[in-house]
């Protein structure tokens, strides 16, 4: 008599972020007995400091102005948010018993605005679909066999799968995980992967120690940056940012970093320029500074005529030689456009994302690795990057989902 049942397949997924755990969740609900494996003591830990200042899951403006958030990245990107776009994706968080709603600036949160309570229902509903999870356990690679390798504790263990996901992030916030010790070991499988670069992070600019004693965590606001990029064009966005000891970061930064990183790879260093009076033209600004000053300070003066004080004030001073602030044409010219020349990064590991990881070129459209077969990458450690805004939550959802159905789809065509 012959057991007509049929075969229980099981997969391995490593890796405890969003893009891991969404895989979990397609392959548990479609059968398959599912292993994760997260290096921490606990996974999502990354996923919840993300939600420390409020959660931003996704945004809520149109897709088309959604896709293009992605840069160069957006053709590869882009069919997988075809397949979890954002409103799919607040769909998915109301399933979990979570409300959200759309803030001033289109940014979509969790009414809680924290993470904790969407991970405790998510691992909640993983769990009673079988998935188990393994903590403590740093994947090695393989072995001779082919067989994953782990460190758990102080021992080595082998685990076999049918398929496997890796889900390993990129390479900022080591301590929480994402710290790509994952490169050497694809890579000597001959895995093509753009090297890793600081995303979504802070510059260095060289303060002088009485600006970096007085004016660290001081935020710069209604300022318009701009500069011209390694490729000649003109990058100019509105803002606030962050000074702090070692250099510039915050929203504004954040939204061109990228650009900023790239022109500083091409050309060593890149110099921007801060409008700190955007609302005023060169002209008003002019024409106000060149009202008689008579007894009073320059300080109180740029306050009255043009609204120029604190930090922006400590700007000036320090980049504009003192002999320049009795000269209204000159003073307005570096108001209108303070050059600030930034000469790199700050360190990997402090940056909010990374950019490079696996080339989709190594991939094929279901995201499994041409050169292994049933290997299939998703979330952060692919070569991909964004800004904030919940533009990097929502591509590691949907690219954890679009790994996980891939592995559905090869289990069952390999079956037959």
């Amino acid at each position: 008599m012959t057991d007509n049942k049929p075969a229980i397949f099981t997969a391995a997924i490593i890796g405890g972020g969003p893009a891991g755990l969404m895989a979990a969740e397609v392959l548990s609900q479609s059968g398959i007995k599912v292993d994760l494996y997260d290096a921490m003591p606990s996974v999502g830990r990354k996923f919840l400091l993300a939600g420390k200042g409020g959660l931003n899951i996704t945004h809520a403006e149109p897709f088309a102005n959604f896709a293009t958030r992605y840069g160069n990245s957006q053709a590869d990107i882009e069919p997988l948010l075809n397949n979890f776009s954002p409103q799919m994706l607040c769909d998915w968080v109301s399933k979990l018993g979570i409300t959200t709603f759309v803030g001033s600036s289109q940014r979509v949160f969790p009414l809680e605005m924290k993470a904790a309570p969407l991970l405790r229902a998510w691992l909640h509903r993983l769990r009673t679909t079988g998935v188990k999870i393994h903590t403590r356990h740093r994947w090695l690679g393989w072995d001779a066999k082919q067989a994953l390798r782990f460190k758990h504790l102080e021992t080595e263990k082998t685990v076999t799968a049918d398929v496997v996901i890796l889900a390993l992030g990129g390479g900022s916030w080591a301590k929480l995980g994402s710290n790509g010790l994952w490169v050497p070991l694809l890579a000597e499988r001959n895995i093509a992967i753009a090297p890793l670069q600081a995303a979504n992070c802070g510059f260095i600019v060289a303060w002088s120690d009485y600006f970096r004693e007085h004016f660290a965590a001081k935020p710069l606001k209604s300022v318009t940056l701009s500069f011209t990029d390694a490729s000649g064009q003109l990058q100019q966005k509105n803002g606030e940012l962050m000074l702090t000891e070692s250099g510039v970061e915050g929203s504004l930064i954040y939204a061109l970093s990228a650009s900023l990183r790239d022109t500083i790879n091409a050309l060593g260093s890149v110099t921007v320029y801060l409008d700190l009076t955007p609302d005023k033209d060169l002209a008003r600004v002019t024409k106000e500074l060149s009202r008689t000053r008579g007894s009073k300070s320059m300080s109180n003066h740029l306050r009255r005529t043009v609204g120029i004080s604190g930090v922006k004030s400590g700007l000036l001073r320090e980049f504009l030689p003192p002999s320049e602030f009795s000269k209204p044409p000159k003073l307005a010219a570096a108001i209108k456009s303070l050059p600030i020349k930034l000469t790199a990064t700050r360190p990997i590991d402090e940056a909010i994302s990374t950019a490079g990881g696996v080339c989709f070129s190594a991939m094929n459209k279901q995201l499994m690795l041409k050169n292994l077969p049933g290997v299939f990458c998703a979330g952060e450690m692919l070569d991909w990057e964004a800004p904030t805004g919940g533009y990097l939550l929502n591509a590691a959802f949907a690219s954890g989902r679009a790994a996980g159905i891939g592995a559905v789809n090869w289990l069952h065509l390999n079956s037959k």
